[in-house]
């Protein structure tokens, strides 16, 4: 897969990296000249350029038209739309991936944008900590296709109807799909078998709708 990132911060850096440890090709883009000296060191398997992504012209020296997924991942939100936008209209690219800095901004990030996937920090901080004390609660970990589909998590509470049941004895709304359940710190891909355990934690993809009937489903409540 082939992947440009704008931004060489800790967060641009550390995908990278990450992507190029996992046999990646990528494509870092940095205007700063500190930042983009440090990737190349830091970072030997991407190809850094020294630029501004809001420009056409560094886009098209990235080959961003040959990229499977563009990441803007700027610290600034205007970048990381013009980015988005760029991206989509002028080069064609399947996904675009955008950071969120500032959660009020949180809105624009749409498709209207370019925008097929925005991560706000701050919002999955509060997804984690929810997640961390909440037993019962819906969390919303992770959005998709423009906020339209949610990766959700529910810890089962004891008292659960669906503790003692296995998964082919769960009746899940339409548009809902389990992805996972993790156990003891163990991730267990759900079989129609795999019995349900009190303090479960169970993976969904669901939709918005189905959201709360998902809940409903496997707590009762």
């Amino acid at each position: 897969m082939r992947v440009v990132i704008a931004g060489a911060g800790n967060v641009g850096s550390y995908l990278a990296s990450d992507l190029t440890e996992r046999r990646h090709q990528v494509v870092v883009i940095e205007q700063k000249a500190e930042l983009a000296s440090r990737a190349k060191n830091q970072i030997p398997g991407a190809t850094v350029i020294h630029g501004d992504a809001c420009e056409p012209w560094v886009l098209e020296r990235a080959e961003a038209a040959r990229a499977d997924v563009v990441v803007s991942a700027t610290g600034d939100d205007e970048d990381n739309l013009v980015i988005s936008l760029l991206a989509k209209q002028e080069f064609a690219v399947p996904r675009v991936i955008a950071r969120v800095n500032h959660p009020k901004n949180q809105w624009l990030f749409t498709e209207s944008w370019g925008v097929d996937v925005a991560m706000s920090p701050p919002h999955i901080l509060g997804a984690l900590i929810e997640e961390a004390v909440s037993v019962g609660d819906l969390v919303k970990l992770f959005r998709l296709e423009h906020g339209r589909v949610a990766l959700v998590e529910v810890t089962l509470p004891g008292d659960s109807p669906v503790v003692g049941k296995h998964i082919y004895d769960l009746r899940l709304p339409h548009d809902c799909a389990l992805v996972a359940v993790i156990r003891d710190g163990h991730v267990i891909i759900p079989e129609p078998e795999t019995p349900l355990t009190a303090g479960d934690e169970v993976l969904a993809i669901a939709t918005t709708e189905t959201e709360d009937m998902f809940r409903r489903t496997i707590t009762g409540g």
